[in-house]
């Protein structure tokens, strides 16, 4: 197999990384001929790697040590040393560029200027301040992908108090089964939000937010559709978020793992988790990923196409670590097309612009050609991220997007809000693979006995600890979930849950999710949502979902129902099925079948076996993705691999 991207001279000596490599030489005499030799180093010397970072950025005084404690879980990176996340961007304020180009469906780009953004971070701030919000109290978001979002954040964020959002295309009960948990001290929202041509008004939903958050001293609201935010039969005590008075930004000095957000995983078997990261590992870990690995800076326009609900939101802010443009588009990437991220793209003049396997699967099938329909002169790299990018679509984009533009395939999670493995603007890029292990990242394939294996699948973990792995979970004090969710099956060590193969070339290849998240057009989504709302409906006994990874790229998620007795699976049950999933857990997780079936097949312990029979239909045999004396009804295994697309009965 041949390359579709390799660096050119010029790139490779432009690049960022290249530049930090001079800086590690001239600092440690290490020489780093090529990338793997300066990844073997950081993963080896990872004391040296951090403050080697560290000092690149410049970001100030360490106070003593880089790490005190290097197990994991525990470690303790950087003990005594203070700062704020907010400084970094402080610091890289111009007046030449905008900070966020805010983009919607229905109105023309807004800039807005890093004077504008500092200004406004600050105003907000004074009111959160006004509220009595201190360092450690929770704010909470339920707002789509705007500027004002991003204000939101960084205000939170400078006076030491912790940020949590959910996007506006999750309902009320969502939101609230992921917020209720932190007791935020304010809410801050909008009317609602723009998709598919539609808006969305979501005032009802936020008037039952309100009433379930009995923490709430205050919502803060944005009108973003023009709604009245003040109505008090839809809202309680609304403040418009543009009455903020003006105010000098200042920020609040804080442990280096204070908690600057709380975000979310799935929640597939229960609450969703929430999982807490600190200011400074979060710093460390996105200047690494956005610098050095993605090779943005201050010429760049950053465009990730993603929601407040994903962590690939909180990397995206992150270009302004680095001084970067960002862009925040709210709003259907296929709306009004289905090339409309390529459109946005082209009219921001974005240098590096990120999407899903899910999205360029379907512009391949719509027939789009970006390069020839748009102006993409100014794109140099293309992400992906959310699933596995299959060989055909990443020689689709090589082909369709511009003469050298760099596929770069990311993959990590919400768990370090971050990637372990990707791409490097000095490192070829193959098709259907991931370029490299990201600097820092002790990634390797573990077999089930624990032993690293090359050149076949493995489970991915990470041998050594990242600044960016939690801090904690919330409500886990004595840190039981958080270690039971990584660290149960290879003690001492990172189970990510991937399913990997490594090459002797250093690339990395992703098989797919080895537990059960949905994973539906880059937003991650746990069934147990799902299974709340259906099998609510009197008709249905049970239910089953899985999302399946399909080798042309498409991502198939069928719901499976066992009916109540009498029961029929009629038009109308769909309807109402579909209905229920969009209204009450999200759009974007409505089922692409509804199947009648004969029994959900649990373990022994009550358990659904999603991850076995996700295993099936991506083409497994039973016997090899579970022991038949370990489920409640072996018989139905049969039956759900006959359901297999090609199987015959």
């Amino acid at each position: 197999m041949q390359p579709q991207w390799v660096p050119t001279e010029q790139d490779i000596a432009d690049a960022r990384i290249t530049d930090f490599a001079k800086f590690v030489e001239a600092r440690t005499g290490l020489v780093a001929p090529d990338y793997h030799t300066l990844w073997q180093w950081s993963v080896d010397e990872l004391a040296d790697f951090w403050h080697a970072v560290w000092d690149y950025f410049e970001l100030g005084e360490i106070a003593g040590e880089v790490i005190a404690e290097a197990e994991m879980p525990g470690a303790q990176w950087f003990p005594g040393t203070r700062l704020n996340y907010v400084d970094q961007l402080i610091r890289q304020f111009r007046s030449d560029r905008p900070a966020i180009i805010g983009i919607t469906e229905d109105a023309s780009p807004r800039e807005v200027s890093w004077a504008e953004l500092i200004d406004d971070t600050a105003a907000l701030a004074r009111t959160l301040r006004s509220l009595g919000v201190q360092a450690g109290d929770r704010v909470a978001g339920y707002l789509p992908n705007i500027p004002e979002t991003v204000v939101a954040l960084l205000a939170t964020a400078s006076i030491g108090a912790v940020w949590s959002a959910c996007g506006q295309d999750y309902s009320a009960k969502a939101a609230l089964d992921r917020l209720g948990q932190l007791e935020p001290t304010v809410l801050i929202t909008v009317d609602g939000y723009r998709f598919g041509g539609k808006a969305h008004d979501r005032r009802a939903d936020i008037a039952e937010l309100q009433a379930g958050l009995g923490t709430l001293r205050a919502t803060i609201a944005v009108s973003q559709l023009g709604l009245d935010v003040a109505d008090a039969t839809a809202w309680t005590d609304a403040i418009a978020y543009d009455e903020a008075a003006p105010a000098v930004i200042t920020t609040e000095s804080v442990d280096f793992d204070h908690p600057l957000w709380i975000v979310f995983s799935s929640g597939t078997t229960g609450l969703p988790k929430g999982i807490v990261h600190g200011h400074g590992g979060v710093l460390l870990e996105h200047l690494k990923a956005v610098a050095l690995q993605s090779d943005i800076g201050p010429a760049d326009t950053f465009f990730w196409y993603t929601s407040p609900s994903w962590m690939m939101w909180n990397f995206q802010i992150s270009g302004l670590l680095v001084g970067a443009t960002i862009v925040c588009y709210d709003g259907s990437p296929t709306y009004p097309a289905p090339d409309g991220l390529w459109r946005i793209a082209a009219e921001t003049r974005t240098t590096v612009l990120g999407t899903s396997p899910g999205y360029v699967l379907a512009c391949m099938k719509a027939g789009a050609v970006p390069r020839a329909e748009h102006d993409l002169s100014a794109l140099r790299t293309v992400g992906i991220t959310g699933a596995s990018l299959p060989t055909s679509s990443a020689l689709w984009l090589g082909a369709n997007t511009g003469e050298h533009v760099q596929v770069n395939s990311i993959s990590g999670g919400t768990d370090v809000v971050s990637a372990f493995m990707g791409g490097a603007r000095t490192v070829p890029a193959w098709p259907g693979e991931l370029s490299t292990r990201f600097l820092g990242a002790a990634l390797e394939a573990f077999d089930g006995t624990g032993a690293p294996v090359r050149n076949e699948v493995g489970e991915l973990v990470i041998t050594k600890p990242m600044p960016s792995m939690p801090v904690r979970f919330w409500h886990d004090d004595d840190g039981k979930r958080y270690h039971d969710a990584y660290f149960d099956m290879y003690p001492g060590v990172w189970r990510h849950g991937d399913w990997i193969t490594i090459t002797d070339r250093n690339s990395v290849v992703v098989h797919g999710r080895s537990d059960s998240t949905l994973n539906r057009h880059g937003i991650r989504m746990g069934s147990a949502d799902i299974y709340q709302s259906v099998e609510r409906l009197p008709e249905i006994a049970e239910a089953l979902v899985i999302g399946a990874e399909q080798p042309d790229g498409g991502y198939w998620m069928p719901l499976f129902v066992v009916l109540a007795p009498g029961a029929e699976l009629t038009e109308d049950l769909k309807t109402r099925i579909n209905t229920t999933i969009r209204t009450e857990v999200s759009p974007r997780h409505v089922p692409d079948e509804i199947l009648v079936a004969p029994g959900i097949p649990h373990t022994r312990t009550g358990k659904k076996l999603e991850i076995p029979i996700k295993k099936l239909f991506q083409g497994a045999e039973a016997a090899r993705v579970v022991e038949r004396s370990a489920v409640d009804n072996p018989d139905l295994l049969d039956w759900y691999s006959a359901q297999r697309p090609g199987t015959v009965s």
